[in-house]
């Protein structure tokens, strides 16, 4: 962007938006935010279904930090990410890689997101390895799947009420969890939680084999303390960074040891939080 298009009348915003969708969607981010919003034909949902009320908010950054945060807890999936997901070399592709998915399925068409899970559950397929302990893992087994897919729906569901521009009623986040399980199936998870309820229940049945593996901590750590962004930004994403921790369930903080901020739990951390969701969907709607 020219120096004289900041200066005009909603130039700052513009290009703190393009800025900002550049990090998350990667180079080729507006080519394909034109194919997946542009291109013409039936999508999986409609325009008034809740799954693109959710994943369309800017509440997702915080639910996206929380849904990493969580899924790491289960030693197999860590294991997996630690060892082939790059996410330490780097961590900007696979943010895109990830959002311009969950853009795919959520709001491009029907043939286009077949595609795009068709490419994720060929990656899977080839995905699998011994962790330190000798557990084998494969990333293509169901159960370990419906771990990935109830945690992330559980965060982005929980971020969304506490940060959406218009949170859920009942039948919406039942709605939301039976959208979500459409891409989940098709992904190739047996049965996921279609209702709210369903969904608490089945986050609850991982507990047993749940715990703090040295890579769950240290992804932690990376995330929350040591993130590849520049030091203008540390504070901004440090906010909200500390409203996905507030929102884990303290178990999961407590088994992943992570930094335990004075106040964590006030209400001057959601103030702030919401603040922040509030500036990122401003300059990504210029």
């Amino acid at each position: 962007m020219r120096f004289e298009d900041v200066v005009r009348p909603g130039g700052v915003r513009r290009l703190a938006g393009e800025v900002l969708f550049e990090r998350v969607a990667g180079p080729d981010g507006p080519a394909a935010r034109s194919r997946i919003h542009d291109t013409p034909g039936p999508r999986w949902f409609g325009e008034d279904r809740p799954i693109r009320a959710v994943h369309g908010d800017a509440s997702m950054f915080v639910g996206g930090l929380r849904a990493l945060l969580l899924q790491s807890l289960h030693p197999l999936a860590m294991a997996a990410v630690a060892a082939h997901s790059g996410y330490r070399g780097d961590p900007w592709g696979r943010l895109a890689r990830t959002s311009t998915f969950l853009a795919t399925t959520t709001f491009a068409t029907a043939e286009d997101a077949q595609r795009a899970v068709d490419q994720v559950r060929g990656i899977h397929q080839r995905v699998r390895g011994t962790t330190a302990e000798g557990a084998a893992y494969h990333a293509a087994d169901p159960h370990l799947l419906a771990w990935v897919h109830v945690a992330e729906v559980d965060s982005f569901l929980r971020a969304h009420q506490r940060h959406g521009a218009r949170p859920l009623d009942q039948v919406g986040r039942d709605g939301y969890v039976a959208d979500a399980a459409r891409v989940a199936t098709a992904l190739g998870v047996t049965d996921p939680p279609r209702t709210e309820a369903e969904l608490a229940e089945q986050l609850e049945s991982y507990r047993p084999e749940l715990r703090p593996t040295p890579e769950a901590r240290d992804a932690a750590r990376f995330l929350l303390l040591t993130p590849p962004i520049p030091w203008p930004v540390r504070l901004p994403y440090g906010v909200l960074g500390a409203n996905a921790v507030a929102m884990l369930p303290r178990w999961a903080r407590d088994q992943l040891a992570v930094p335990r901020l004075p106040g964590l739990d006030s209400a001057a951390v959601r103030v702030a939080g919401h603040g922040m969701v509030r500036a990122i969907r401003w300059a990504l709607s210029g």
